[in-house]
C-alpha cells in the first residue's frame, strides 16, 4: 500500500508547476500545450522519486483523460456546427441583418445583454458562445471594434447564464456539492452577481471603442454577403433549433447533432448545396467561400472539425496534469493542512476561494475546482455555523468563473479557439468573470458585508 503524500512534497510539486507555467505562457509568451507537457512529465517524475508507483501514475493519468472525453467531443461537434452553420447562409444572415440594429457605439453592452439572455434561456455557456458569440464577433469586426472588447463582453454574458440559469449544470452542481437547494443557491449569488453586472454594464457602456468604425464600408460588407449567400430568415431554423432544444435540457451533444443536421437541411433548401463530398470537406476543414471581401472573408472562411484540435489536445494534456494532481493525492495533502490552522469564519470563506482558483489553475476543469473544495470544505463549514448557501456561492464564484480566464482551462481554451482572440487579451475586458470572487470575497472581509456570508 503506497503511502500518503505529505504536505511538504505537495508544495515542492505545486510550487514547480506555477512556476513552470508562470515562466513559460506569461514570460516566455510560450503557446501553453509544450509547457504543460514538460510539466506533466515533471510532476510524474517528482511523484515517481517521491514513491508513488508507476502504475498509479498511469492510472491517474488515465482518469484525468477519461474527463476529458465529453468536452473533446462537444468542442469537435462545435467546430463542425460552425462551419455548416457558415455553409448554411445562418451566420451571414445574422451578421446581414445584425449590422442594421446594432449601433457600433453601443456594441459592447448590446453584446452584453444578447448573450446573456441566450445563456440563461440555454443553460450552457459553449452553446452561447459558439451561435450568437460568433455572430456577434463577425459583427464587431466588420464595424471596426476591437475583438478583444468584443470577446469580452460575449464572454461575460455566456458565462453568466453558466451561473444563474437554473438549466446550467455547474449552478445545479454547485448546491447539490453544498447540498442546499438550486433555487437557494440563485437567491443567494444575486448579492455577488448583481453588483459585478452593474460594474460589467458601466464598463462597457462607458469603454471607448478602441477601432476604427469605419461605417461606411457596412453596405459593401453587405452586397458581399447577399453575393456570397442567399440571405434568408429561413436560415436561422438552426440556431432556433438549438435553443429550443437546449430551453427543453436535451443533452448538449443531441443538440449539437440537431443543429448539425438542421444547418444540412438549410444549406440543401436555401443554399442549393447539396453535394455530400463538400458537405464533408466543410466539416472537416472548414468552410471555404469565394467572396473576395477579405473582411467578410476573414469571418466565415472557419469552422470544421480540425479547427478544434488545438484545444482539444490543450486539454488532453491539461487534464492529465490534472489527473495526476487528484488521483495522486497532492490537492488533498496540500489542502487538508492549509485548513486545520484557520480559526476564523471569513478565512475558511476566503480558503475555500482561493481553493477553488487554484484547483483550476492546476487542473483547468471547473468542475474539480466546485467538487474538490466543496468536498473538502463542507464539514468544516457545518461544524463552523457557517451557511452551506455560502460555501456553494464561492465555489460557483471562484470556480465556474474563474475557468474562462485560465489560458489551458477547459473553458477558457474554447473561447479563444472559437471566438478567435487569445484568453490574456480577452481577460482584462471580461470584468463579470473576475468581479465576482473579488465581491466574494469581500463579502468575507468587510465587516458590515459579513452577516449575508457568516451568519
Amino acid at each position: 500500500m503506497e503511502r500518503q503524500l505529505s504536505f511538504s512534497k505537495s508544495i515542492i510539486l505545486i510550487v514547480f508547476i506555477l512556476a513552470l507555467l508562470f515562466v513559460s505562457i506569461f514570460l516566455l509568451k510560450a503557446e501553453p500545450h509544450i509547457p504543460l507537457l514538460v510539466t506533466t512529465v515533471g510532476t510524474a517524475t517528482l511523484l515517481r522519486l517521491f514513491g508513488v508507483s508507476w502504475k498509479k501514475l498511469e492510472s491517474a493519468m488515465l482518469q484525468g483523460i477519461q474527463t476529458a472525453i465529453m468536452p473533446i467531443l462537444i468542442l469537435s461537434l462545435i467546430g463542425i456546427l460552425i462551419a455548416v452553420w457558415m455553409m448554411s447562409g445562418t451566420v451571414p444572415t445574422i451578421l446581414y441583418y445584425g449590422m442594421d440594429y446594432i449601433k457600433p457605439q453601443f456594441f459592447a453592452v448590446s453584446a452584453l445583454y444578447v448573450t446573456i439572455i441566450v445563456s440563461i434561456f440555454t443553460g450552457s455557456s459553449f452553446t452561447t458562445v459558439s451561435t450568437v458569440g460568433v455572430a456577434l464577433m463577425g459583427i464587431a469586426l466588420t464595424t471596426g471594434i476591437s475583438p478583444t472588447l468584443a470577446a469580452g463582453a460575449i464572454v461575460c454574458g455566456a458565462c453568466f447564464g453558466d451561473k444563474m440559469s437554473p438549466l446550467s449544470d455547474t449552478t445545479n452542481f454547485a448546491p447539490a456539492v453544498a447540498g442546499i437547494s438550486i433555487f437557494t443557491h440563485i437567491g443567494n449569488m444575486m448579492y455577488t452577481t448583481v453588483p459585478a453586472l452593474i460594474i460589467t454594464t458601466v464598463f462597457f457602456f462607458f469603454m471607448p471603442m478602441t477601432g476604427t468604425i469605419d461605417l461606411s464600408s457596412i453596405q459593401e460588407i453587405k452586397l458581399a454577403l447577399q453575393d456570397g449567400f442567399h440571405i434568408h430568415l429561413l436560415t436561422l431554423l438552426s440556431p432556433i433549433a438549438v435553443i429550443a432544444c437546449s430551453v427543453k435540457r436535451i443533452p448538449i451533444l443531441p443538440t449539437l447533432i440537431v443543429g448539425i443536421a438542421t444547418g444540412l437541411l438549410v444549406t440543401a433548401l436555401i443554399q442549393q448545396q447539396t453535394a455530400i463530398d463538400v458537405w464533408f470537406s466543410v466539416m472537416q476543414s472548414g468552410y471555404t467561400s469565394t467572396i473576395t471581401n477579405e473582411t467578410v472573408a476573414s469571418i466565415v472562411n472557419r469552422g470544421g472539425l480540425q479547427s478544434m484540435m488545438w484545444s482539444v489536445s490543450l486539454i488532453l494534456i491539461a487534464l492529465s496534469l490534472g489527473g495526476l494532481l487528484q488521483h495522486c493525492g497532492v490537492i488533498e495533502a496540500f489542502f487538508r493542512r492549509l485548513i486545520q490552522p484557520l480559526k476564523r469564519k471569513s478565512n475558511i470563506v476566503l480558503m475555500t476561494g482561493a481553493s477553488s482558483i487554484a484547483v483550476n489553475g492546476m487542473t483547468g476543469e471547473q468542475y474539480l475546482s466546485i467538487l474538490l473544495p466543496g468536498q473538502m470544505f463542507k464539514d468544516e463549514y457545518t461544524r463552523r455555523g457557517i451557511p452551506a448557501k455560502t460555501l456553494s456561492r464561492t465555489l460557483e464564484d471562484c470556480g465556474t468563473l474563474v475557468n474562462p480566464l485560465i489560458p489551458w482551462g477547459v473553458s477558457g481554451a474554447f473561447f479563444a479557439a472559437t471566438l478567435g482572440v487569445p484568453v490574456i487579451e480577452y481577460a482584462p475586458y471580461a470584468t463579470f468573470l473576475w468581479l465576482s470572487p473579488l465581491i466574494t470575497f469581500a463579502y468575507a472581509l468587510l465587516p458590515k458585508l459579513q452577516k449575508n456570508s457568516l451568519g
